[in-house]
This record gives structure tokens, C-alpha cells and sequence, in this order.
């Protein structure tokens, strides 16, 4: 038994994703009142509801979100932002202190991943070991907003304010993540791996391992572009090209493989309006003129990155 589960977690996300849908709702001036307080109850139903509904269900659920997506239906609404010159004023006073939430999230994560999974009492564990980072982590979130909450001396109101704001205006994107992932697994599942490992096989020499990396670096990168999440990209080329090419044919470590194919793939996450909650979202939280200014800083970047990262892999893959 466990006292802290994943379901926990995805209940307390789901009471957050409740409340800005009841909001919404009872908001007279947002542009698209129902369609944004639906898609948000929606969304919170498959936290709460999820593992007690069937499958076909949850995807009707998201079939219906993608629909009110599609129809422009989910904006965010009208409120009013706290004055920039407030926030500088805000900001000056509490210096290099705003930075310490989020620099609680990964120190906890890390420590709560070595400690928590072996507290115990009897039979009564307080995290499900092979779970355990995932609950780190929403922890150290839990104790980033109570230290952020006393370090500016905000009222109780304001995290549900502009809690409320930032994830309407990252709208509809806020689901690609588990939608793309899910993606990359029916992809998995279909054997789309296989036919991208004949066709590689087919167009390249894979015999010679530098080229078996190169396929498979590529392969990760091209194929995040497309899909716009590395997890998903990972399930089919680590199937297609990785695991037959590098690990089977040429001996390669798995471990070493993974981890570096993974860092491949989030160069193409760098390049892609695809990845549209980690490239379209900030330019729009930032009201950039050019929508895709965020990616345009980030090619040259992604791209050396990926190169030394390839020769990396094929330093380490078949040495250790």
C-alpha cells in the first residue's frame, strides 16, 4: 500500500483544472465563455476520471477538446494584468529570491527520487517506488508555491488569478504533451517502427556503426519535428532504427543509446512549431510580433548541439 499514489497527484491537477473551468464559466466577459470552461472541465475529467473510465471514452473526450480547439473556441479571457511597472517594482525589491522556487523544483526532485521510495512503514509505503520521481517532483512543485507564496507576501487570491491566466493563455496546447506521447505508442504499437527500419536499411549502409548512429540521430530529430515531442518519436525510432541497428547489429549500449538518442530528439523539439507548447506559447506569453521568433533563436543552437551530440554517441555507444 502506498499513501501518496500517481492517482493523487492527477486528482489535485484535476481539482486545479475544475476550478479555472468553474471560473471561466462564471465569467460574463470572456470571449468564449462555454467553449473554454467545456474544454477545461474536459480536460479535468480525464485527471480525475481517468482510470475508472473506459479508454473509448477518454478518447471521445479528447476527440471532443480537439474539436472545440479546432473551432477557435478556447482563448483566454479578458482579464487584467498586473501593471508592468508593478511587476518591475516587485521584481527589483525581491532580487535573486524570485529564483529560488524554481530552483527548489529539481533540487527536491533529485532528493526526494534517492529518499522517498524507501520510507516505510510495515507494509505501508508513503510513495510507490517505481513512481517515486514523478511524486518528487510534484512535491517539489507543492513546496515551490508555498516558498514562493512567502517570499513575495502574495495575497491567497493571487496564485488563482494568474494561475488561472497563464494556462488559458497557453490554451489548448497544454494537451499535445500526453496526446503526442500517446501518439508515438499506437505508432509503436502499428509497427510504423519496423517499416522506417527497412526503409533506412534499405537507403543506407548500416552496416558501418557511424552510419547506424547517424540514422538513428536523424531519425530522432526529423521525427520530432514531425511530431512534435521527442517521447513520442522515441518509441518508434529507438524501435525502427536504434535497438536493430546500433544495440543488435553493432553491440551498442542501450543505456547510452537511449539517453543521447533522447538529447537528439530535443534538438529537433528546438526547430519545430510542432512543439508548440515549448516554441508558439512563449512567444505568445511574450506578444512577440513573429510567431516563430522563438524558434529562429534557437536553429543555430539546435543544430550544433545535435552535431557534437551524434559524434558523442558514437564515441561512448560502442565503447562502454
Amino acid at each position: 500500500m502506498n499513501i501518496i499514489t500517481m492517482d493523487t497527484i492527477y486528482y489535485v491537477l484535476g481539482i486545479i483544472v475544475a476550478f479555472i473551468a468553474v471560473r471561466i464559466a462564471f465569467d460574463r466577459e470572456h470571449p468564449n465563455r462555454f467553449g473554454s470552461s467545456l474544454f477545461w472541465a474536459l480536460f479535468a475529467v480525464t485527471f480525475i476520471f481517468g482510470n475508472v473510465i473506459p479508454s473509448f471514452y477518454v478518447g471521445c473526450i479528447v476527440l471532443a477538446m480537439v474539436v472545440l480547439a479546432s473551432l477557435n473556441k478556447v482563448t483566454k479571457s479578458q482579464e487584467k494584468e498586473v501593471p508592468v511597472q508593478e511587476r518591475v517594482k516587485h521584481a527589483e525589491k525581491l532580487k535573486n529570491k524570485i529564483f529560488m522556487p524554481a530552483i527548489l523544483i529539481p533540487i527536491f526532485t533529485i532528493i526526494g527520487t534517492l529518499t522517498l521510495g524507501k520510507i516505510k512503514w510495515g507494509n505501508v509505503a508513503l510513495v510507490d517506488p517505481d513512481k517515486v520521481t514523478l511524486v518528487a517532483l510534484a512535491l517539489g512543485a507543492l513546496l515551490a508555491f508555498v516558498a514562493a507564496m512567502r517570499i513575495t507576501k502574495a495575497k491567497i487570491t493571487t496564485p488563482v488569478q494568474e494561475g488561472s491566466r497563464l494556462l488559458q493563455a497557453v490554451g489548448w496546447a497544454v494537451i499535445l504533451p500526453q496526446m503526442l506521447a500517446a501518439l508515438g505508442g499506437i505508432f509503436a504499437k502499428s509497427g510504423v517502427g519496423q517499416v522506417v527500419s527497412d526503409l533506412v536499411g534499405q537507403v543506407l549502409p548500416t552496416e558501418y556503426p557511424f552510419v547506424a548512429v547517424m540514422a538513428y540521430c536523424l531519425g530522432m530529430m526529423l521525427f520530432t519535428v514531425v511530431m512534435g515531442n521527442a517521447f513520442a518519436a522515441f518509441a518508434v525510432i529507438t524501435g525502427g532504427i536504434g535497438l536493430p541497428l546500433i544495440v543488435q547489429m553493432h553491440g551498442g549500449n542501450p543505456a547510452i543509446m537511449a539517453a543521447l538518442g533522447m538529447f537528439a530528439g530535443y534538438c529537433g523539439t528546438l526547430i519545430t512549431p510542432m512543439a508548440a507548447n515549448f516554441n508558439i506559447v512563449p512567444a505568445m506569453l511574450l506578444e512577440l510580433k513573429d510567431k516563430n521568433a522563438v524558434i529562429k533563436a534557437q536553429v543555430p543552437i539546435a543544430l550544433s548541439i545535435f552535431i557534437i551530440n551524434m559524434f558523442i554517441m558514437y564515441g561512448l555507444v560502442y565503447r562502454f
